[in-house]
């Protein structure tokens, strides 16, 4: 485990943790409901978001924006991520056209987009090292009332 650092931004980590669990609550009652996958698409992708910057949070690092592929760069330095993973949340980018200016494009999302987003979120869920956050609460850190979602 990794020396806790006393520059994290706990009241952060705990704002996007608990945000990305929302989130991803939703999007799971949009999908029981029915709902258009690139409604669920889109829901899921702002909890994947989430959980990488609270992943990033917990360590204390920043990553320099917010798109997918600078998320997961700072998250697999931090914890270890499969490469198939990393490689599936990077194509996400692709999708919004966040990674060209000149060639924005914005596709919707359709059931295999949906289902991939899910998953996504489901595998970085178990990235979270209960250890540190158990650590973090010992010291007086982080309590269990501001992880509750």
């Amino acid at each position: 485990m990794k020396e806790i650092e006393t520059t994290i931004d706990l009241e952060a980590f705990e704002a996007n943790f608990r945000d990305a669990q929302g989130y991803y609550q939703r999007a799971l009652q949009f999908q029981e409901e029915e709902q258009r996958s690139s409604l669920i698409f889109n829901v899921a992708a702002v909890a994947l978001e989430r959980y990488l910057i609270a992943l990033c949070d917990l360590y204390g690092k920043e990553a320099r924006n917010h798109n997918y592929i600078s998320l997961v760069n700072v998250v697999q330095t931090l914890v270890a991520i499969p490469s198939d993973l990393v490689k599936k949340i990077k194509k996400l980018d692709w999708i919004f056209g966040i990674c060209s200016i000149d060639d924005y494009r914005h596709p919707d999302p359709d059931v295999f987009d949906m289902e991939n987003v899910l998953y996504l979120c489901d595998e970085v869920q178990k990235l979270f090292d209960a250890s540190r956050i158990s650590a973090l609460r010992s010291e007086g850190q982080l309590s269990d009332k501001q992880l509750a979602s």
